[in-house]
């Protein structure tokens, strides 16, 4: 057993499809982290909107860094094994009384991989609770894959306001709170959404994607990936590439690269395009 989870916890990821609270890091460090994202943010206008909030560990070496911590690599591998890439990463911000909500969706729905062995981890960078719209699960719906209808909005946090076809029993759900530095794992398939922050405080998480390395691309887009923990035996995804530096043009130039393939995957047979495809 990895030094990151005990069978205890393993076996309850394994039945539920989420466990948290887990501790990454110190609140200190978390606040740091998120005083560099808001010099960012303030950078490009004040969030990482479109494309560049896709990967952006491509394009800033502190969260290259995030993305590769001991303590998040040590629980993924846990239960995905010692070889790990890192498929994506995403902010997702809520502003104080922001509007944004997070349908009710399987993540893996239009992600066009061959296995459900998918993992996000969400880091907290502020108070993840439910007055200011933390996720909300629906433990043990990860077994199978339901239909989706895509139901654009423009409050909706999804790319394709991607929502579950079929009833769910809201009476089941459970808020995923986290205080700044911990971080929540959950399956591929889980049923999962949130509420608007209806609070004056942010929320702020960092969504990263694990898969390991057997898992390929069923598009026949060739895809890449972020190799951060073991040996890649089987070539299924073309290999990132850390930042030289923040945005620097090398990096923006192979970002661009990689989110081109990403939303043609993404996209595919969409009515319109969606959050991501926003400059």
């Amino acid at each position: 057993m990895s030094r990151g989870l005990s069978q205890e916890q393993v076996g309850r990821y394994q039945q539920d499809g989420i466990l948290f609270p887990l501790d990454v890091m110190s609140a200190q460090e978390a606040a740091g982290m998120l005083q560099q994202l808001e010099a960012n943010e303030a950078a490009h206008g004040g969030r990482l909107s479109g494309r560049i909030g896709q990967k952006p560990h491509l394009l800033y070496p502190w969260m290259d860094q995030l993305v590769r911590h001991p303590a998040i690599l040590d629980a993924v591998e846990a239960v995905l094994g010692p070889n790990l890439f890192c498929w994506g990463s995403q902010f997702f911000a809520k502003n104080a009384r922001d509007p944004g909500y997070v349908s009710w969706h399987q993540d893996g729905t239009y992600w066009g991989l061959s296995s459900p062995d998918v993992m996000t981890a969400w880091v907290a960078l502020t108070p993840s609770v439910p007055q200011n719209g933390c996720m909300r699960v629906i433990p043990g719906t990860h077994k199978q894959q339901v239909p989706h209808e895509d139901r654009f909005a423009a409050t909706n946090l999804l790319s394709r306001g991607q929502e579950i076809a079929v009833d769910v029993d809201i009476s089941q759900a459970v808020d995923v709170a986290l205080q700044p530095g911990q971080m929540s794992l959950h399956h591929v398939l889980i049923f999962h959404g949130s509420e608007p922050n209806g609070s004056d405080v942010r929320r702020v998480g960092f969504a990263i994607r694990y898969v390991p390395t057997h898992v390929s691309q069923k598009s026949g887009i060739r895809e890449s990936a972020l190799l951060v923990r073991g040996q890649d035996e089987f070539g299924n995804f073309d290999h990132e590439t850390s930042p030289e530096a923040e945005m620097h043009p090398d990096a923006v130039a192979r970002h661009k690269q990689v989110i081109d393939r990403q939303m043609q995957i993404l996209y595919a047979g969409a009515k319109q395009k969606g959050r991501r495809e926003v400059a």
